[in-house]
């Protein structure tokens, strides 16, 4: 197995593998490694994949239990009468930068079932720095104002959804919902840069050269 399986089947599969009849949007097709699972839970429970692209894979399956849609995510009024009303899962694996996510979570997150679940793919720079494996300038940036983008969003709503991150690979954010409301995310404002943090730091150098 390897290490996007893992990923997928241990933070995805186990949440929603008993779910009945479920509605799933699936948000990026490419190679169709996540449209394939997806699949093969809604054969098994009766359930209906949506899946979007702005490429055409609709050849990719031939399946009953699913529809796709050529388009980009973010074209609302394009998809407005092309999906049903509510999900019980959505998951988002196209444009990897904060703005784009998080305009297409502001968007979707009102179509979730309460007790649904949002995943985001994406969201740890840590394979990118440029000392690791992948050393990638754009992923590293976008990844982690992803991550920080999605920490803001959750610090105004701690009420309305949880979140948990997985650190396998890439990474992958999943939110579970709790209620329909969802206030606009603020700027998180640290001390790290605070006067006292920085003199604390600075005595602590002091006290080792002394």
């Amino acid at each position: 197995m390897s290490e996007n399986e893992y990923k997928f089947n241990s933070f995805v599969l186990k949440e929603i593998k008993d779910i009945k009849k479920p509605i799933i949007l699936e948000l990026g097709v490419k190679e169709g490694r996540s449209t394939k699972m997806f699949l093969e839970i809604c054969r098994k429970n009766d359930g209906k994949l949506f899946s979007i692209d702005r490429d055409d894979y609709s050849n990719l399956f031939n399946s009953p239990n699913w529809k796709f849609i050529k388009s980009n995510d973010d074209d609302f009024a394009f998809l407005e009468d092309k999906l049903p009303e509510n999900f019980d899962v959505i998951y988002l694996d196209t444009t990897h930068e904060a703005n784009h996510v998080e305009k297409i979570f502001y968007n979707y997150f009102e179509k979730l079932n309460i007790n649904g679940f949002f995943f985001i793919d994406d969201i740890s720079w840590l394979p990118y720095l440029k000392s690791a494996s992948r050393n990638n300038l754009y992923c590293e940036i976008n990844n982690k104002e992803t991550f920080d983008c999605l920490l803001s969003i959750y610090n105004e709503n701690k009420n309305n959804f949880d979140i948990e991150f997985s650190f396998v690979t890439s990474g992958l954010c999943k939110i579970l919902k709790k209620k329909n409301e969802l206030k606009n995310k603020k700027k998180i404002i640290t001390r790290e840069l605070s006067i006292k943090n920085i003199l604390k730091k600075t005595f602590a150098k002091l006290k080792k050269w002394v």
